[in-house]
């Protein structure tokens, strides 16, 4: 079956242009990563879990804040290069970067070591514009911040 991920996609006005908030992974596999690195907030769910609920319980399980209530808007799903399914909304609102407190993950570290330990989720946030962001991204997810300016260029 094909991992499916939802995922918010948070916007704002700066100068009068868009900004989109995106994620670096945590752990050391992502640590020298960048460009293609980056991601919407986002993660799996499950058989019968509504993916808006999910996207905005991986919010706050990956930036330690609440997205805001209502607004959402559908940008529909594209498929990553791994297969993985992801699902999206754009949301307007702000979000101070300097307050994103992640979850955790576990794993074996160095590898082979037998020795377990404890990565953020997430080790930075950061809003960029769309252009910009558009390289920092997953190279699939650069669809959802096309979709995005649609959206916002068809709202005015």
């Amino acid at each position: 079956m094909t991992a499916r991920s939802a995922g918010l996609l948070l916007h704002r006005h700066r100068e009068g242009r868009p900004e989109v908030l995106l994620v670096h992974p945590g752990g050391p596999f992502w640590a020298s990563k960048d460009e293609g690195a980056w991601s919407i907030p986002k993660g799996e769910f499950g058989e019968g879990e509504p993916p808006l609920d999910a996207a905005r319980r991986e919010f706050t399980e990956e930036l330690g804040s609440s997205p805001p209530i209502g607004g959402e808007q559908d940008l529909g799903s594209i498929r990553q290069r791994g297969g993985k399914e992801v699902v999206a909304w754009a949301l307007e609102g702000d979000l101070d970067v300097t307050t994103v407190r992640s979850g955790t993950f576990e794993m074996e570290w160095p590898p082979r070591s037998g020795r377990t330990e404890s990565f953020p989720e997430v080790d930075r946030a950061a809003w960029f514009d769309l252009t910009t962001a558009r390289t920092k991204v997953n190279p699939a997810q650069a669809e959802l911040i096309d979709r995005l300016e649609v959206v916002l260029a068809s709202s005015g």
